[in-house]
C-alpha cells in the first residue's frame, strides 16, 4: 500500500494495541470507544492485508508482520511527537499544572519531601497528587493521562518508558534492644527461623520474601503501611523486612537497628515510569528531568 493512503491515527492505534496487547485498554488510552478502536483496527488490517493481532489469553498477540512493523511505527511516532513538541514552551515558575504520581506509602515518604522542596523553589504553583493504582492498571493510566508518572519497584509494569532511579536491598529492622542487634555479621537462615515478624500488607514483595523463606507462619502482626513499623519494632521483639533506605531513616530516629540478612533476591531497582504518548510534552519533560536530577543515582 502507498503511504498517502494511511491514516496516522491508525498507526497510533496500532502502536497502542501492540504495547498494551489489549484492544480495550488501547481504546481507553487513546480516548476512543471500543467500537471505534475495533473498526479502526479492521481498516488497518484490510489496508495492510494482515490480521496484525490474534486473540490470546487476556488480550491479543502480534503476528510476525506486526512484530516487524512495531519498531518502525514506534520510531516514526516518537520522532513526530518530539518534532512537534520542540515548539512547545513550559514556564515552571508560572505553571499551575496538577502533577499526578503513582507512589506507595513508602514511596511518598521517600520521594515527596525532596520533590516538594524542589518544586517550592522552582515551580511553586504545581499541585502534586499522589494517586495509588494497582500495578496492572498503571500503564493504561499513564497512556490515558490519569497518571503523569509512576515511581517504584514495579517489575510487572512493562508497557512504559522507564528509567532506573536507584538500587536498594531488603534488610531486617529490629529493636535496638533485640539480642540480634549486638551480633556481628548478617543474620543467617537459622536465626531468621527463630524470629517473629510484623509484615506490611501494602507491600507484597516483603510478604513474598517471608513466604519464600517459609516464615509466613511466623508473622504475628500485619499492618497497613510502613509508617507504623518504627513504633512497633521499638516496643516489641518483632522484626520487619523492608528496604534499606527506609530502614536507615527509621533507625536514625533511635530505638531501632538495621541488620543485613540472608534473604532471597534482596536487591531491587526503583524506576521512574511514563507514557510514550506524552514523552515530548514540554511540561512532562521538565518534570521528568527534575525527578531524574533529584533521585537518579546514575546522574548523581
Amino acid at each position: 500500500m502507498h503511504l498517502e493512503h494511511l491514516d496516522l491515527n491508525l498507526l497510533r492505534l496500532f502502536d497502542a494495541v501492540y504495547r498494551l496487547r489489549n484492544v480495550s485498554r488501547a481504546a481507553e488510552a487513546l480516548n476512543l470507544s471500543q467500537p471505534a478502536a475495533s473498526q479502526g483496527l479492521t481498516r488497518l488490517r484490510l489496508q495492510l492485508k494482515d490480521p496484525l493481532f490474534m486473540r490470546a489469553a487476556g488480550g491479543v498477540r502480534p503476528t510476525p508482520r506486526a512484530q516487524r512493523l512495531a519498531a518502525a511505527v514506534q520510531s516514526a511516532l516518537g520522532a513526530l511527537e518530539q518534532a512537534l513538541g520542540e515548539f512547545e514552551r513550559f514556564d515552571p515558575a508560572a505553571s499551575r499544572m496538577a502533577l499526578r504520581l503513582h507512589l506507595s506509602d513508602i514511596g511518598e515518604a521517600r520521594f515527596l519531601p525532596a520533590l516538594m522542596a524542589a518544586l517550592g523553589r522552582e515551580a511553586p504553583g504545581i499541585e502534586v497528587k499522589s494517586v495509588w493504582r494497582p500495578h496492572g492498571e498503571i500503564a493504561a493510566a499513564l497512556d490515558g493521562g490519569q497518571l503523569d508518572f509512576a515511581i517504584g519497584f514495579l517489575p510487572t509494569v512493562l508497557e512504559t518508558r522507564q528509567q532506573p532511579l536507584l538500587r536498594d536491598r531488603y534488610v531486617l529492622l529490629v529493636s535496638a534492644a533485640h539480642p540480634l542487634a549486638a551480633r556481628a555479621g548478617a543474620v543467617d537462615a537459622a536465626a531468621l527461623q527463630a524470629l517473629e515478624f510484623v509484615a506490611v500488607r501494602s507491600h507484597g514483595e516483603t510478604l513474598r520474601i517471608l513466604q519464600q523463606l517459609g516464615l509466613q507462619e511466623r508473622v504475628r502482626l500485619a499492618c497497613g503501611n510502613f509508617l507504623a513499623l518504627p513504633a512497633i519494632v521499638r516496643s516489641t521483639a518483632l522484626a520487619a523486612v523492608l528496604p534499606r533506605d527506609v530502614a536507615l531513616d527509621f533507625a536514625a530516629h533511635g530505638g531501632c537497628a538495621v541488620l543485613e540478612a540472608a534473604l532471597p533476591s534482596p536487591e531491587f531497582t526503583v524506576s521512574l515510569h511514563w507514557s510514550r504518548r506524552f514523552e515530548a510534552d514540554a511540561a512532562q519533560r521538565w518534570v521528568r528531568e527534575l525527578l531524574l536530577r533529584l533521585f537518579g543515582q546514575a546522574a548523581a
